[in-house]
């Protein structure tokens, strides 16, 4: 049996009111939000969060990493094995960028359940991640949103068994993006709908239920992308298919997420599936991809932590100039302050543990874990005096309470004012680090925190990555 056996989430805490957008430009905006990734998240790092909510369901490992994303910050170097370090998976873990369209999410989902099925591999993790961007006062500024999903495929404790699959290409062109390209690009909406979205969808489900002598009637849940709520409605009347069926989109509430937009809805439709349903999956981009999922018993343990729900309450709402500055669509006063010295690889590599998955050291000998400053070794241990008896211990799994804090005013932020504290961990450990995805006033002492990869700065090219803690439940 091989199928789906752990999922995980990841939305930013923020979002942008579409009334906000359109109040800028004095016109209508519409009902509900889209998902902003905050100044510090990329998609790298929505989706390591995404990876590490999938882990925890299970305490599991992988064999493969396949990312899907059509908005990697790299334009040549392989975001996966970064995501890859960050999860701190085992080295000989096989990782795979899919790109250049969304279908890329079903793509990789296709590619891991082949592995699997063929014994290459006994699990494998597919994640999506994506910050697409439309041009300001365009349609696709209010309706894009930013997010991430991931999801396992193994072969023991599957949630929902893989019963079948169908494929079907085609060279549309409905939105892309040249190299050159910042924003996306689309063709007219009537044009898309009739003669590429409409047709394309309509011939993979076709032809997926004429393999398995299926009808739409047999599946419980109904789960699809389309660009918007509009064509995902209107789908569903083409299809005739049942509403209560039809798997809701987030749009409303997030936006559409790109290539994580169909797993998400998956998501939401494992939250409340019963033993033995059946689940109709199809991503699109360049052709489609249809799945048949069957509902296992396993759910009803798996479910215990919500899978999508819980990330759709409690946000912060960002204004549309904050929307603007974080993303760097307008230019804004820089820095007076002295510049960051110029970035080390080779210090970088040496350190690569502690800043990819947040390692520092146990205490053989009586068991205190520490975290040292970067670059500075730790020999002997501040509670027993034990000298050079160490074991490799991980951090960024551990949650932990906010000691004390300071408020910043002039730290270099996207975001001021910038926020360090200290954190003690559960277990033992402190660690100085900034804090993220919090209101400075909501800060307690004593408050419960975990830790989070977040985008620090760009230096020469390169983009530094390094954990902050954020409160856990957003303050």
């Amino acid at each position: 049996m091989v199928g789906i056996t752990s999922f995980g989430v990841h939305l930013p805490v923020y979002r942008l009111r579409r009334e906000e957008i359109g109040r800028m430009w004095g016109r209508a905006g519409g009902e509900g939000a889209r998902a902003v990734a905050g100044y510090d998240e990329d998609p790298i790092t929505m989706a390591v969060a995404a990876v590490l909510d999938c882990l925890k369901r299970t305490g599991g490992e992988a064999d493969r990493l396949f990312l899907a994303t059509t908005t990697s910050p790299y334009r040549e170097k392989q975001a996966a094995a970064v995501v890859a370090s960050a999860a701190d998976l085992r080295e000989d873990c096989h990782t795979a960028d899919f790109s250049g369209s969304l279908r890329a999410s079903s793509s990789a989902l296709m590619a891991a359940l082949d592995a699997v099925s063929a014994g290459a591999g006994k699990s494998a993790i597919v994640v999506a991640s994506d910050m697409r961007a439309g041009a300001a006062k365009g349609s696709l500024e209010a309706t894009l949103g930013d997010g991430a999903a991931a999801l396992t495929v193994g072969t023991e404790n599957v949630v929902a068994e893989l019963e079948g699959s169908y494929s079907v290409y085609s060279d549309f062109t409905d939105y892309w993006r040249l190299d050159e390209d910042r924003f996306l690009r689309s063709a007219e909406g009537r044009f898309i709908d009739e003669a590429g979205y409409f047709p394309i969808m309509e011939r993979v489900i076709g032809g997926l239920l004429d393999r398995y002598g299926l009808k739409s009637g047999d599946f419980s849940r109904i789960v699809y992308y389309a660009s918007d709520s509009r064509q995902h409605g209107a789908l569903a009347r083409r299809l005739r298919l049942e509403k209560e069926k039809v798997q809701p989109p987030l749009y409303d509430a997030v936006g559409n997420t790109g290539t994580a937009a169909v797993l998400l809805m998956l998501g939401a439709a494992l939250e409340q599936a019963k033993a033995g349903e059946r689940i109709l999956v199809v991503g699109y981009g360049d052709g489609a991809d249809a799945f048949i999922f069957r509902v296992t018993g396993e759910i009803e343990k798996f479910r215990r932590i919500p899978l999508v729900s819980d990330k759709l309450v409690g946000k912060v709402f960002v204004s549309y100039g904050q929307y603007l500055t974080w993303r760097g669509i307008i230019p804004v006063e820089t820095q007076t302050l002295p510049e960051r010295p110029p970035l080390s690889l080779p210090a970088r590599f040496r350190e690569r543990r502690a800043i990819s998955a947040l390692y520092g050291v146990k205490c053989r000998r009586c068991g205190t874990p520490q975290f040292s400053p970067l670059g500075q070794n730790i020999r002997v241990c501040v509670k027993c005096q034990a000298k050079d008896e160490f074991e490799p211990y991980r951090f960024s799994d551990k949650r932990g309470t906010l000691f004390t804090y300071s408020v910043d005013s002039l730290m270099p932020t996207l975001n001021p004012p910038g926020v360090n504290g200290v954190v003690d961990f559960e277990g033992g450990g402190r660690l100085v680090c900034e804090l993220t995805d919090c209101i400075v006033e909501n800060l307690k002492v004593g408050m419960p925190v975990e830790m989070t990869f977040r985008r620090m700065f760009v230096n020469r090219g390169i983009i530094s990555y390094f954990w902050k803690a954020r409160p856990v439940a957003p303050a």
